[in-house]
């Protein structure tokens, strides 16, 4: 992407948090990337594509593909070895995108295992990682990428190489980037192992002020009409940003991180539970950061606030429910203790040639960053309400973060969100808060499938245990290497070996074949019907739902949500990959009203054909909570019975939790369950500590055992 057509970082509205962060690994990428969370169109990958045309040019040697320096080339390059201060040239710092459907050969590189057999030749061709080394990797929608992915991205990251190993064959190169990774909360989390690989994380949302709004729709709009005029118009504030870039890079080794910054770093870690010692180091990476961003030599206890507020609300999330956050009246009664506590540091030595600066470091004066560090000077010439900010692009920074559903997520009592007017008949009653979760037993689609890959059941995965070869379709991806021996041996005599080494041929090459899990769909049918009202009970209900949400969070499945009460059934939730709007739903829904089962029933089979027309491979699991009562319209009873065979028609995978609880029981749910060709268990039987034994299989009829 040329300058001229990619929107100038200078020209961003608002969106302080997200441009500072970006900024600060521009310094100093060793503060370990950016996590951009927000909403969708506000400007996250508008920011992280304009940062690289702030970052330095960057020289490489001449024919290397992995860019490697002249002054320093990488002793282990696979182009190597290259010779010190040899020939080089210079271009632009990259920024490399990675698809979220990439391979894992397209992100590590892939080395060519038919050549190295046949040929004995070490062939490597360079992946996203190699491109990326010196430069940005960008990852849009970071949470919708495979977890093993994730795993060898962020590997790369922290270690600054990448490794690549095929059946003994192994490359092994330099991989130093900037890593920003941006993702909407709705469309799923990621684990809390995986945010905490990230270094900093910053909340984006669109202004709600019309002045900011109007102001990027005008600067969007005439950047789409005259790209190369609109960056011109900005290349001034670019340059001088780009400057300012530079010169906090070269400040950066002189900057002190004294005893006291310290102190407070430790404290503040340890004030708020943090896991580790990672969150320490990233603090005290990003407070020396900021202060060369603020032209100072020393870090002052405003630099380890914003640092704080930057590198630990994404590691206060433990539980997969958990909104991530900081309370900042908690954040400065530490920081002000620490103070008492401890030594204080020596007052900050200003570089040569500059005025000391307030050790606040929260007015950037008016730098050359156009306002894309610190806080600015509302009173800092800003006629187009950007508060000192130059003319950016819309989204206000000082925005709070999207709390959709905090409340519901905590299990706290929710106030009217299940509120909304009741329906004639429905006897509506007020949401009930979900009872404690617990470790549910493990529920799994019979057969073997073939999905995207997740935790839950059997499947041909690309990652798991060998179970046989075949032959390659295509490019061959996974050596079986006894099976290409054993096809190749009875052919060496006719293929004239003679030495110790075996003659394969292309021919011979086998492809092996593996078992893993994948990820379902698992759909909740929920009765929310007056029969299900009583307090105690439905808190129960939603706490066993609630427990097996996170069950799906933990095993990487979509989830949906229908739900079924007065005269008929909704889709709460279509499915989706965020298990916590999920959670958030099932803590809102009101409970009262007659018991249309087979509705719900009918609803959910309606979800699922459109699940297999988009996602064919995604097999579902059907979880219907509920007593097994059906009442409502004629003939209840023998409609639901009829909507369960349609889902035993199409041998969907299917448990029906029992919720009927007392010493007289109905057995209606049973009778339900075998409508299903399903599986029955009652609430004590779904915890993974009761004595019940609990098939993994949940449905047992011969269309599923022969589709295994």
């Amino acid at each position: 992407m040329s300058t001229s057509s990619r929107y100038p970082f200078t020209a961003i509205v608002g969106q302080d948090d997200l441009r500072l962060a970006l900024l600060l690994n521009a310094v100093s990428p060793a503060v370990g990337g950016v996590l951009v969370r927000g909403e969708k169109g506000t400007a996250k990958s508008t920011a992280v594509r304009a940062l690289a045309a702030l970052l330095p040019p960057v020289r490489t040697v001449e024919g290397c593909r992995f860019s490697c320096d002249p002054a320093a080339p990488d002793p282990g390059c696979p182009d190597g070895p290259h010779p010190a201060d040899g020939p080089g040239g210079e271009r632009a710092a990259r920024m490399v995108e990675l698809p979220v459907g990439a391979s894992e050969d397209r992100l590590v590189g892939a080395l060519d295992i038919e050549r190295a057999l046949a040929e004995g030749v070490k062939a490597f061709e360079p992946g996203l990682l190699a491109d990326a080394h010196r430069g940005i990797l960008y990852v849009d929608e970071v949470n919708l990428l495979h977890d093993h992915l994730i795993d060898l991205l962020l590997d790369a990251a922290a270690m600054g190489a990448s490794y690549v190993e095929r059946e003994g064959v192994s490359v092994r190169h330099a991989a130093r980037f900037l890593l920003v990774g941006t993702m909407n909360p709705e469309e799923g989390e990621l684990r809390p192992q995986l945010l905490d690989r990230f270094g900093l994380t910053v909340e984006v949302a669109a202004s709600r002020e019309p002045d900011q709004r109007v102001e990027v729709v005008r600067r969007r709009l005439a950047f789409e009409d005259d790209p190369a005029a609109f960056a011109g118009r900005w290349s001034g504030e670019e340059a001088e940003l780009r400057a300012r870039v530079a010169a906090a890079r070269a400040l950066l080794p002189r900057v002190r991180l004294g005893d006291g910054a310290l102190r407070r770093i430790a404290a503040v870690c340890a004030a708020f539970e943090v896991d580790g010692m990672r969150g320490d180091l990233v603090m005290a990476r990003t407070a020396t950061a900021l202060a060369a961003w603020a032209g100072r030599t020393e870090v002052a206890v405003e630099d380890v606030r914003r640092a704080a507020l930057l590198a630990l609300p994404h590691r206060r999330r433990r539980n997969p429910f958990d909104a991530p956050g900081l309370d900042e009246e908690k954040l400065d009664e530490v920081l002000r203790d620490a103070a008492a506590d401890g030594p204080e540091d020596e007052p900050p030595t200003p570089p040569e040639g500059q005025a000391p600066e307030e050790p606040d470091g929260g007015d950037d004066g008016p730098g050359p960053d156009g306002g894309g560090g610190g806080q600015p000077d509302p009173g800092d010439g800003a006629d187009d309400g950007s508060g000192g900010l130059p003319p950016q692009r819309t989204e206000d920074s000082g925005a709070p973060a999207p709390e959709d559903a905090p409340e519901a997520l905590t299990g706290a009592e929710p106030g009217e969100s299940g509120g909304g007017t009741p329906r004639p008949g429905s006897a509506e009653q007020q949401a009930v808060a979900a009872g404690e979760p617990f470790r549910t037993k493990v529920l799994s689609v019979p057969g073997l499938g073939a999905g995207a890959a997740g935790r839950r059941s059997r499947a041909r995965t690309e990652h798991g245990r060998t179970t046989g070869a075949t032959r390659p379709e295509g490019a061959l991806t996974k050596l079986h290497l006894t099976a290409t021996v054993r096809a190749a041996a009875p052919h060496q005599r006719a293929r004239g070996r003679s030495g110790r080494g075996l003659v394969v041929r292309r021919d011979d090459l086998r492809q092996a074949t593996r078992e893993g899990r994948e990820g379902n769909l698992v759909l909740f049918v929920v009765d929310a019907s007056g029969s299900m009202a009583a307090r105690k009970r439905m808190g129960a209900v939603k706490g066993a739902v609630l427990s097996l949400l996170l069950d799906a969070y933990q095993r990487r499945d979509k989830v949906g949500l229908v739900t079924f009460r007065g005269r008929d059934a909704e889709v709460a939730l279509p499915p989706t990959s965020s298990v916590d709007a999920a959670a958030a739903r099932l803590q809102a829904l009101p409970t009262g009203g007659r018991t249309p089962l087979a509705a719900g029933l009918l609803k959910a089979h309606d979800v699922l054909r459109v699940e297999r027309l988009r996602d064919a491979t995604r097999r579902p699991l059907l979880v219907v909570v509920t007593d097994g009562r059906a009442t409502g319209g004629p003939e209840p009873v023998a409609l639901a019975a009829r909507a369960a065979r349609l889902h035993a028609a199409e041998a969907t995978a299917s448990v029906v939790v029992d919720c009927e609880t007392g010493p007289v029981r109905l057995g209606l749910a049973g009778e339900l369950a075998r409508e299903l060709r399903g599986t029955a268990v009652t609430l004590d039987e779904l915890r993974a500590e009761a004595l019940t034994g609990l098939v993994k299989d949940v449905t047992d009829h011969p269309r599923a055992r022969r589709a295994a």
